[in-house]
């Protein structure tokens, strides 16, 4: 087990198409705005203006206030002291364990190649920052990956209630849906 490793720079099995459609928006922010495009033709060729769709759908969900972060781990045994930790800390409302992906990267002037565990954290945005700092100050790596990506949209009483969960620090009667 290496003490020291970057970001993981490619996953294996089904990993790869999750990250990959979840990690689309954020490599691609004009892609949305194409894709709208032939609605907007068609629009302008009826004479009607284009409606705009409303991320938040009247749910009073704000977007981006709700992140999905991303830590990878050395092993499950890891991956699961770290998530009971944050969950506990009421730092994620909820922590999924991705198994069994490969991490291709260069760190300190080689190549290296790992198995690890990746862990997909649900949270309040404005929480990052203290869930960046408590994983670091537990992680066995040197340099731990922790990114996180503001999610625009999803189901809203699921967003309500990862909110909720994370919000009062000190309640701890909250029940998972």
């Amino acid at each position: 087990m290496r003490e020291a490793r970057p970001p993981a720079a490619l996953l294996g099995g089904g990993a790869a198409l999750l990250l990959s459609l979840l990690w689309m928006p954020a490599l691609l922010p004009g892609a949305f705005r194409l894709l709208s495009l032939p609605r907007a033709l068609l629009s302008m060729a009826s004479g009607s203006p284009p409606s705009q769709p409303s991320p938040a759908s009247g749910s009073g969900y704000v977007p981006g206030s709700v992140s999905a972060a991303f830590v990878t781990c050395p092993n499950e045994k890891v991956a699961k002291e770290i998530a009971r930790a944050v969950v506990e800390k009421r730092l994620a409302a909820c922590v999924n364990l991705i198994p069994q992906i490969t991490s291709i990267y260069e760190w300190k002037g080689k190549i290296e190649e790992d198995s690890e565990v990746l862990m997909m954290i649900k949270t309040q945005s404005s929480l990052v920052p203290a869930l960046t700092d408590f994983v670091r100050s537990v992680h066995p790596y040197e340099v731990a990956e922790v990114i996180a990506l503001p999610v625009e949209q999803g189901n809203a009483a699921y967003l309500h209630w990862v909110r909720q969960v994370t919000e009062s620090l000190s309640d701890s009667s909250t029940a998972v849906p």
